[in-house]
């Protein structure tokens, strides 16, 4: 039997004693469900000023007891001060004194067996009243017992017994929480009323050796969630940690606090932004546990609860080899750069698979992606990009920029400033193959490449846009992916200067870009018709520029040849011809030979030189440009006819 079963039956015992010898009650059926006669007498004896029994009959059975009850008080205190049992943990988390613990070992050990809720029915003479009620606790524990469990009490703060709301002061019932009662039990099941996706987070560090005291609050700050987690088990050097979102009802505060006592853990709340007064009410009203305040950025002073805090600033986030090891197995990272939290979501499943960990990367971006950027599986290589040699050599040197940073900023120690990112602009007229570089460059890094829709991200309400924007450059960051910003002129554009409230958000937008294209630590890459439509401050954020000429003759007839894959049925085409005469882009080039092809496929022939000079003189009118006999030169008279 344990020092706080043998506390509570001793009690128990003498009460009964007394209720038998000094009050004359003796055991029957149906006790408390009516009263009569000798009820009544012996009722109105009991009552202050009436002649009830004298003290010298309850003196030899308290007598008999009082030894007992010392030993087992003192055995209690003993064994709630050392013990590893759950309720004696329990006691010392929640800074328990020792009228409160007494209460909690009745309330408990009556909790647990039917033999002593019947004492208990018969001491209080009524079936009705199988467990203790505060009138009872201020006979077996004195005046100390009933504020034990008064509002305010450590062990209402604790969340660790209830009382009856209704009915009669001297008869509402005590009891003792579920969750405690399955803890003793030895059944540690998290208790059913936590926020949803809590987590007991155990030993997230060993600890710093700090003399001073852990602080009753931690703010901590910055960074990823997992990084600020990591600093948290380091501030409260190695403690378990209860993580979960601010409870948003009562009974979800009331599972939170009981489940960070009876386990003994700290209370780490993951907020987004300041705490709400309920929040902060909540962890001024539990003096007993440790809290620590997880957020992006600083919390405002004002909001903070009222408690001896301690702020910490999160600086570095990203996973480095020992976290890799840890998560996969492995220290190689594959090229990704990952803060620790995205570590942790990509390495969830098939965690020891590399290409899990990749499939995962693409779907962790591509899942905040949806709806605002396009993905572009990057297929062609080198050999499919047409452009003069000095403008593949930026292509090349922005690859190498991108690829080669660590070294760069990280062992050569050259400053990342104002990021380690890298931006490019494409510039150049439409069909350049601006977009075909980039998607070059994207497969050359091994990277996936998203094609911002600008319909998606522009909005015509204030803020709105602003919010698109940082849910793909936080999209794109956690992913490692390459952002392409087609038209990049119409979110890049010059300030204009303030005329109307348009003109005002307007401006508000673009200083919003180059703020986050500093921050940014991924490739992006800009392009544009019209360089000089480009803001100059993203000019001076640019890292590599290039570029994008029309083709001239020979790149044309390059082009020419290989915009036929090597199935299509072409008959004599003479590319010399095409290349020389019509001075177009890719991009008009491309879609002339789909016509022809689409041409040819419906009338059952082969792609021949009809059919690729009509394409090109419906290209022509689409451009707005006039078909000529000298362009067109001997094929004329094919225009001409229409066939």
């Amino acid at each position: 039997m344990t020092p706080w079963e043998r506390f509570a039956d001793l009690v128990l015992q003498r009460e009964a004693a007394l209720c038998r010898v000094v009050s004359g009650v003796p055991p029957r059926d149906f006790a408390g469900m009516y009263v009569d006669d000798d009820d009544l007498d012996t009722i109105l004896r009991s009552l202050p000023g009436l002649d009830g029994p004298g003290p010298e009959a309850a003196a030899p059975v308290r007598d008999l007891f009082a030894p007992l009850v010392v030993q087992a008080r003192a055995a209690l205190t003993l064994w709630c001060a050392q013990s590893a049992d759950p309720l004696a943990r329990t006691c010392r988390n929640a800074a328990l004194t020792p009228p409160d613990v007494e209460t909690l070992a009745l309330l408990t050990a009556v909790e647990l067996n039917p033999q002593r809720q019947r004492v208990v029915a018969y001491v209080q003479d009524s079936v009705q009243l199988p467990r203790p009620t505060l009138a009872l606790l201020a006979r077996v524990l004195g005046p100390a017992g009933p504020p034990t469990v008064a509002p305010g009490s450590p062990l209402r703060v604790a969340e660790l017994v209830t009382v009856d709301d209704s009915g009669p002061w001297a008869v509402r019932m005590c009891g003792v929480v579920p969750r405690l009662v399955w803890a003793v039990l030895g059944v540690d099941a998290p208790d059913p009323e936590l926020p949803a996706r809590t987590r007991r987070l155990a030993a997230l560090g060993r600890g710093r050796g700090r003399r001073s005291p852990p602080p009753d609050l931690l703010l901590v700050h910055g960074a990823d969630a997992e990084s600020r987690r990591r600093a948290v088990g380091a501030e409260l050097a190695g403690r378990p940690v209860l993580a979960t979102s601010v409870p948003q009802s009562p009974a979800e505060w009331s599972a939170v606090v009981r489940e960070a006592t009876v386990d003994g853990c700290a209370v780490l709340l993951e907020v987004a932004g300041p705490p709400e007064p309920l929040a902060a009410a909540r962890i001024e009203a539990a003096p007993h546990l440790t809290f620590a305040l997880s957020s992006p950025r600083e919390l405002p002073l004002e909001a903070l609860p009222d408690r001896r805090w301690r702020e910490v600033h999160v600086l570095d986030g990203e996973a480095g080899p020992e976290d890799w090891l840890a998560r996969t197995g492995s220290t190689d990272s594959g090229g990704a750069r990952l803060t620790r939290e995205q570590l942790r979501l990509v390495a969830g499943g098939d965690g020891g698979n590399p290409a899990a960990v990749q499939a995962n990367l693409r779907r962790l971006a591509g899942g905040h992606l949806d709806g605002l950027a396009v993905r572009v599986r990057a297929q062609r290589g080198w050999d499919d990009l047409v452009l003069p040699d000095a403008q593949k050599s930026q292509l090349r040197e922005l690859v190498a920029r991108y690829r080669r940073r660590r070294t760069v900023f990280g062992e050569w120690g050259f400053p990342a400033i104002p990021s380690s990112g890298v931006v490019a602009l494409f510039a150049g007229p439409s069909g350049t193959g601006k977009t075909l570089a980039a998607e070059v460059v994207a497969r050359e890094l091994g990277l996936d490449l998203y094609k911002v829709d600008l319909s998606s991200v522009v909005s015509k309400y204030i803020g709105e846009t602003e919010k698109n924007l940082e849910r793909i450059f936080a999209a794109a960051g956690a992913g490692d992916v390459v952002l392409f910003f087609d038209e990049a002129d119409a979110l890049f554009g010059k300030r204009s200067e303030v005329s109307s409230a348009h003109d005002r958000y307007a401006n508000i937008e673009v200083a919003y870009l180059l703020q986050r294209l500093e921050t940014f630590d991924g490739l992006v890459v800009l392009a544009t018709n019209l360089q000089r439509n480009i803001d100059d401050a993203f000019l001076r954020r640019i890292g590599v520029a290039v570029n994008v000429l029309a083709p001239d003759e020979e790149q044309r007839r390059r082009i020419w040849q290989l915009v036929f894959p090597a199935g299509a049925p072409v008959e004599d085409l003479d590319l010399d011809f095409l290349a020389r005469q019509f001075k177009v882009t890719g991009g008009v080039i491309r879609n002339a030979a789909l016509g022809a092809a689409f041409s040819a496929a419906d009338e059952g022939g082969p792609i021949t030189m009809e059919r690729l000079v009509l394409a090109m003189q419906r290209e022509f009118v689409k451009l707005g440009h006039l078909s000529t006999e000298s362009e067109f030169a001997r094929y004329f008279d094919v225009v001409r006819s229409g066939r």
